[in-house]
């Protein structure tokens, strides 16, 4: 199809709907108009909402794999070459309000020289750098370019939240190193987000260096080096994360240690507590079964004297730990 007509989109309710004018910003579009537009599209769709799944499985643009992905029916593709176009499974962080960033957002985007289509469910707030750019007329100029800047903002996305992390294991290890134990799940939560970020960023560092030698013509050599360069980037966010499993590991021994250490203080001062006063319990048992020929039994100040020879006998024992340094 040589030409994109904007009749095409008719009734396909797009969230976004810009078409690229070659200098940085974009066009109004209008996806009910009829008129020949030759610049490159960019449409972005809620694929839960009826009327653009509609649109994408009617479509005569895609075939049934790229359907398939940008309606969510399949979400395990990475990277599909189509023709003179490829389809993208991208992640990002989850910063909509009440969500945790380690509950990832996936959209799919097909991208060729004439086309952006792409698709989600969940808002996907990277996008709205790209969107702003546009709107001020320093965006993306090409398809090609455009796929840079979505690349870049995702990854300077996972790399400040990978500074955010890091400042977190500072505080969390100066806090273990101070003796303290940090709260029920906070650890666990701490290394489940690094984990399952360092799981799926890890694919799409391979999927962007993999772009850079597609043989694709909307591609020029300055968006393959540019895509190499946040690649590598996103590569150096993932040995941090690598580490930072590490030190989280060190971390979670260090208070298996520490809780360990304290439960055995407490039982050797409760078995100091018990030979201290073993001799004492032994005497007390001793003089309190009540038969006859108790020492003492007649005499007025047998009771004060026998407290005044337990706490003799308990200092005593008390002088004797300390000397073989047990206490």
């Amino acid at each position: 199809m040589a030409l994109i007509y904007g009749s095409l989109f008719q009734s396909s309710s797009p969230v976004h709907a810009f078409q690229l004018n070659g200098d940085g910003g974009f066009f109004p579009l209008d996806v009910n108009a009829s008129a020949t537009q030759q610049n490159p599209f960019w449409l972005h769709y809620d694929y839960k909402n009826r009327d653009s799944e509609k649109w994408i499985e009617g479509s005569e643009l895609f075939n049934e794999q790229v359907k398939s992905a940008l309606c969510g029916h399949a979400g395990r593709w990475r990277i599909l070459r189509v023709g003179d176009g490829v389809l993208l499974t991208l992640q990002t962080l989850n910063t909509n309000v009440g969500q945790r960033p380690e509950q990832l957002v996936a959209f799919r985007v097909f991208i060729n020289g004439r086309i952006i289509i792409s698709s989600r469910h969940r808002k996907v707030n990277s996008l709205d750098t790209v969107i702003t750019d546009l709107q001020e007329g320093v965006g993306a100029e090409s398809t090609g370019d455009w796929l840079v800047a979505v690349a870049d903002a995702i990854t300077d996305e996972i790399s400040d939240f990978t500074d955010t992390l890091h400042e977190r294991l500072i505080e969390m290890e100066d806090f273990i190193l101070n003796g303290e134990i940090p709260e029920r799940g906070e650890l666990a939560l701490l290394r489940k987000q690094i984990i399952v970020i360092r799981r799926y960023m890890a694919p799409q560092r391979d999927m962007l260096a993999r772009m850079t030698t597609e043989k694709l013509l909307w591609l020029d050599e300055t968006d393959r080096r540019r895509l190499q360069e946040i690649s590598d980037r996103l590569g150096r966010c993932i040995e941090d994360l690598d580490g930072f499993v590490s030190r989280t590991a060190i971390m979670s021994d260090e208070i298996t240690n520490m809780m360990t250490e304290m439960m055995n203080r407490r039982i050797y001062t409760m078995s100091l507590l018990a030979m201290i006063f073993l001799p004492t319990t032994f005497l007390t048992g001793l003089f309190g079964v009540n038969l006859g020929g108790i020492p003492g039994n007649e005499f007025r100040f047998a009771f004060s004297v026998f407290c005044f020879l337990l706490a003799v006998l308990i200092g005593t024992v008390f002088w004797w730990l300390r000397r073989s340094r047990w206490l």
